[in-house]
């Protein structure tokens, strides 16, 4: 089970844009790309048959899963997340601070 999903509400940890949030729109292995965050610059040639008008576009890059943290919006802070098994054998995602389920 991974400890994040789409749509979890994440903050980054280290790096350029430390302490921003943002949500997880994609999850690819090892990497995540949160909106909004590592916003990075690429340089797009025209193609008049594909529609594309080319110049510089922005877009978010990945980020490693080790440097975001999952929000826990009840102690405004980062927090790690934990597997736990309920009576009926399921497996959730807690806060590790609270122990207070995430899904």
């Amino acid at each position: 089970m991974n400890k994040l999903k789409r749509d979890d509400e994440v903050i980054v940890v280290t790096g350029k844009d430390k302490g921003k949030r943002g949500t997880v729109s994609q999850i690819a292995g090892d990497r995540v790309v949160v909106a909004g965050v590592n916003m990075v610059k690429r340089h797009t040639k025209p193609n008049p048959n594909a529609g594309v008008q080319g110049g510089i576009m922005e877009k978010e890059a990945a980020l490693h899963v080790s440097n975001v943290a999952i929000f826990n919006p009840e102690t405004n802070t980062a927090d790690r997340v934990g597997i736990q098994i309920d009576e009926d054998g399921n497996k959730q995602r807690i806060f590790k601070s609270n122990g207070q389920v995430i899904d």
